[in-house]
């Protein structure tokens, strides 16, 4: 919610800075000193904040308007949230084997915080595809195409395990899994348009960063 805020923020200073060059332009134009401006290459610019960690940017007025209402989903946001579903259904089903196969106790209720996360998360990513005209299921994208996904050869192995020997191997396959999601989320946050995608794929950053160092403290 903070980042919505921010980013919303964030669009109506861009707005308001446009506004504030347009009647600037208009008033050079009534004195004649848009003409100048004009024949001396010249023109008025804006200064418009950028994203956090990143430097403003001088854009001319009319890129300032066209930045100020281009927040309409891109293809990155739908690809995003397309792989993040499927990806986020491999954690479930590897969170679905524990119970019957875990040793720890505290493997046991890592799986169960995962579980109980991801669940609302794939819900609100198909809510969003629906809202935005997207599908749901696109045809299964390669899963080598997805960082940190287990091979199917992988996901047998941990079937086939059980006690200390399970969660270890299911520790080992959830990091790496849970840095291919992070790796995604960063990768949306840099390329994508979409408030709400980009508030969910921020959630994705925190919460498993959180979730990869509480693995990393249990694995042996």
């Amino acid at each position: 919610m903070i980042r919505r805020q921010t980013m919303c923020a964030r669009r109506s200073a861009l707005v308001a800075v446009v506004l504030s060059a347009a009647l600037a332009l208009s008033a050079c134009d009534a004195d004649g000193g848009g003409d100048r401006a004009a024949g001396a290459g010249g023109g008025p610019s804006v200064v418009a904040p950028g994203k956090p960690g990143e430097p403003a940017r001088t854009l001319s007025a009319q890129e300032a308007a066209k930045a100020a209402g281009n927040d309409r989903a891109n293809s990155a946001d739908f690809r995003y949230a397309q792989m993040m579903i499927q990806h986020h259904a491999q954690a479930l089903e590897m969170t679905g084997l524990v119970p019957a196969r875990a040793e720890s106790t505290a493997v046991e209720r890592l799986a169960e915080r995962i579980a109980a996360g991801q669940k609302p998360e794939i819900g609100a990513m198909e809510g969003w595809l629906t809202h935005n005209g997207g599908k749901k299921r696109e045809t299964a994208h390669d899963h080598a195409a997805m960082p940190g996904m287990a091979t199917p050869a992988q996901l047998e192995r941990l079937r086939g395990a059980k006690g200390t020997a399970f969660d270890e191997l299911f520790l080992k396959l959830m990091i790496t899994h849970h840095q291919g999601a992070v790796t995604m989320a960063t990768e949306v946050l840099s390329e994508g348009n979409d408030v709400q995608i980009e508030e969910m794929a921020g959630d994705v950053v925190a919460q498993q960063t959180v979730e990869i160092n509480r693995m990393r403290a249990m694995a042996p």
